[in-house]
């Protein structure tokens, strides 16, 4: 991130009160669910650099999308996204509830619940977090798009390695689900 290691810490203090309130509902979440990751934003630590840091069974993550086009993935309408450097994504359903639809057709019944889906850097942050998701079920993050149509997605590709690419929005396969956060809080 650039910074020194106080200034870089400073930023999850004003949410450490949060997580203890979050710890004290985390028995009303639904099993399954994770109950919050913290989320860098990507203008402190963008997602090409996040991605690398990511390692799963001594496997380290990469990223096909460059550093521009992950600027370019931005929230789509009616994700509001904390103010601050950092914040929490919390009660995170992993894309397990919408195995093999599509992210646009899982969208719907994320809103249905009251949920929103989660971003590209939402996703990094929960592989980052708990990169063995990935074993159980591929993440689509459908809560930001590059253009109408392009959604970020992680995966474990052939040799086992943590990855951050793009698919369409209308794709789908049968180990891809979408996603989706219970809320987001700030500092």
């Amino acid at each position: 991130a650039g910074m020194k290691p106080a200034e870089y810490k400073k930023m999850f203090e004003p949410l450490k009160e949060r997580i203890r309130e979050i710890a004290q509902r985390e028995k009303e979440m639904k099993e399954g669910h994770i109950p919050f990751v913290i989320v860098i934003k990507n203008d402190v630590i963008g997602a090409e650099k996040a991605m690398p840091l990511v390692e799963l069974e001594d496997k380290k993550g990469y990223t096909t999308i460059s550093a521009d086009e992950i600027k370019n993935f931005k929230p789509i309408e009616g994700v509001k996204i904390p103010n601050g450097r950092a914040y929490l994504a919390v009660d995170i359903e992993t894309g397990k509830t919408s195995l093999g639809k599509t992210p646009d057709e899982a969208i719907k019944n994320i809103k249905s619940e009251a949920r929103s889906p989660l971003t590209l850097e939402e996703g990094v942050a929960l592989v980052t977090h708990h990169p063995e998701i990935l074993k159980d079920n591929y993440v689509c993050m459908p809560g930001s798009r590059h253009g109408d149509d392009k959604v970020a997605n992680l995966w474990l590709n052939g040799g086992g390695k943590p990855g951050l690419y793009w698919g369409w929005a209308s794709g789908s396969l049968a180990k891809w689900g979408s996603a989706s956060c219970g809320s987001r809080v700030g500092p």
